[in-house]
């Protein structure tokens, strides 16, 4: 019965083993795609031939993709890494003040928190395209929020605050309340407790949060239209420029795709151990 029991066990392995390859396969098509076609050059780049090998190997798409995309790569990273520290900031001092320091109403204010998560970017459009206006001209601006970078960053950090304040708070739910309570029996204030107790162990959710304010910032197209500039473009609306006239560049576009993607990719890879684990504590509790 035990031999039995084991080589069912194998086989289930084999199964599994074989249905997880055969995913990782449907993954990496289109990024085999997007290799491949980035280098060949334009006369080879053409959707019917999509699966070949290039003929001739070329890195111009490459460098021409480079040149068109360095600018709003460049506005990407002012984004996007001023957006997540911002962002992970604020949600960790809401979450931490809503999960460990009880006040009246509380609830309440965090119900109306996770209601800023179900506001579409289309319905606030036009009233925050009026208010960076407004804002540029009060503070006798011109093209600074309204148009460029800061008012984009503003934005997002703005909207960032619902997810973020729900992922530090339903992880510092998880932190004993005896650690506080330590910690102000020691003489320790709301900051200094959040500053010596529960700040040096929110790595998993601080990791979570840099992850997703990064990756929403990097691949943002709808705000990034509406309230920024040609100068102040990020990476998505530069990419989404690379197109021809006569002719659709298709080498130039792969290549440019794989260029816009690889931040995200690092960002994961650096921090996406913690992901998981952050993400879900105080799945249950919170």
């Amino acid at each position: 019965m035990t031999a039995v029991a084991g080589r069912r066990a194998a086989v289930f392995g084999w199964v599994r083993f074989g249905v997880l390859a055969l995913f990782v396969v449907i993954f990496l098509i289109p990024i085999y795609v997007l290799l491949v076609t980035s280098f060949k050059p334009l006369t080879e780049a053409d959707p019917s031939q999509a699966w070949n090998l290039p003929r001739v190997w070329t890195t111009e798409a490459w460098q021409v993709a480079w040149e068109k995309l360095a600018p709003g790569l460049w506005n990407s990273v002012l984004l996007a890494v001023p957006g997540s520290l911002l962002s992970c900031a604020l949600g960790s001092m809401n979450g931490y003040v809503l999960s460990k320091w009880r006040f009246p109403g509380a609830d309440v204010l965090f119900t109306l928190f996770l209601f800023g998560m179900f506001i579409p970017y289309q319905g606030v459009m036009i009233p925050l395209v009026q208010l960076l206006v407004s804002v540029d001209q009060l503070a006798g601006l011109q093209g600074v929020f309204y148009g460029g970078i800061p008012g984009l960053v503003l934005a997002h950090v703005v909207y960032g605050i619902p997810i973020c304040t729900l992922i530090f708070r339903n992880y510092y739910v998880t932190i004993p309340d005896e650690l506080i309570e330590a910690s102000r029996v020691d003489g320790a204030g709301m900051l200094r407790a959040y500053w010596s107790v529960v700040l040096p162990v929110s790595g998993p959710a601080i990791a979570v949060v840099i992850i997703w304010q990064f990756t929403s910032l990097w691949n943002d197209f709808l705000f990034a239209v509406f309230l920024t500039g040609p100068t102040s473009w990020p990476t998505t609306v530069m990419l989404n420029n690379i197109a021809g006239a006569q002719a659709t560049p298709y080498s130039q576009q792969m290549a440019a795709a794989i260029l816009a993607s690889v931040p995200t990719m690092l960002i994961y890879i650096l921090l996406g151990r913690f992901f998981m684990r952050g993400l879900m504590a105080g799945a249950l509790k919170g």
